[in-house]
């Protein structure tokens, strides 16, 4: 638990200037290289890494996605990279076919996930960014996934008794959980003051319980998909990258399903209106 805390007191500051700081063209820059290094990640996790073609496609898709979000023309650069993806990865299932490299219809929905889903559901982040006061808006996931996280890892570690979800994650309970959702909405409420009392801009309070509760629940759903996944492929950690924490896909996999949800949620119901 030491070595955890010690990177993320290290980590979590550093990325929170990123968010803040950084110009979006850089910040851009930043998601994608999250992305292509989770896009990496799972593949290796599933056994997809040794065929350097196919990893080749999926990073350097996972690359493009965040820079058609940035030029914003996301919809026609997430359906070329999707429809590319998926004829080149047929075209090597089909060259492959029952030899000893044979690509099985599973590591194709795989390579696609990695490769183009995943990148355009992380690349929420950029969108949000790129709003009016966007780099108060970005925050709203980040602190959504990151705090639900911790608050569903100290809740577990001190009241947790009841296991739900033991074979996919045994160190999950439902205290943990009740945990998490709760330090979701308290740190949406948190924040929400703190931007009215530090800007001229209106806060919704109630649409951000509505923010909070969402967000926390996919947090928690993102953790534990990606567990499932670990499970089903028999790996502790998706990478080493960050001690403590594993690699760049065991910190951002809640953030997978969190991100996009609130970009949705913030285009349908905002919960800061900027003043004039």
């Amino acid at each position: 638990m030491k070595r955890r805390i010690i990177v993320a007191a290290i980590f979590l500051p550093i990325f929170f200037i990123i968010l803040f700081y950084l110009p979006a063209y850089a910040f851009a820059i930043v998601v994608a290289l999250v992305c292509v290094v989770s896009a990496y990640e799972l593949l290796r996790a599933t056994g997809i890494k040794n065929n350097d073609r196919v990893s080749i496609y999926a990073v350097f898709s996972a690359a493009l996605i965040p820079a058609g979000v940035y030029f914003d023309v996301s919809l026609l650069v997430f359906q070329a990279v999707i429809l590319t993806l998926a004829c080149l990865m047929f075209i090597e299932a089909i060259i492959a076919y029952k030899s000893k490299k044979q690509i099985s219809f599973a590591q194709v929905v795989v390579v696609l996930f990695a490769g183009a889903i995943m990148p355009f559901m992380l690349s929420s982040l950029i969108s949000m960014k790129n709003m009016s006061e966007g780099r108060l808006i970005v925050l709203l996931p980040v602190i959504s996934a990151f705090v639900t996280d911790a608050g569903a890892y100290f809740a577990g570690v001190f009241f947790g008794k009841k296991r739900p979800f033991i074979l996919v994650s045994p160190q999950k309970t439902v205290e943990g959980c009740i945990g998490g959702l709760a330090a979701g909405v308290f740190s949406m409420l948190i924040y929400g003051v703190i931007l009215a009392a530090a800007t001229r801009h209106l806060v919704t309070f109630w649409a951000l319980i509505l923010y909070g509760l969402i967000g926390a629940f996919l947090t928690e759903l993102g953790d534990l998909s990606f567990s499932l996944i670990k499970r089903e492929y028999d790996v502790k950690d998706f990478g080493r990258l960050l001690p403590g924490h594993g690699g760049m896909l065991d910190r951002f996999d809640s953030m997978v399903f969190t991100a996009p949800a609130i970009y949705l949620l913030m285009s349908v119901i905002p919960v800061i209106v900027v003043k004039g």
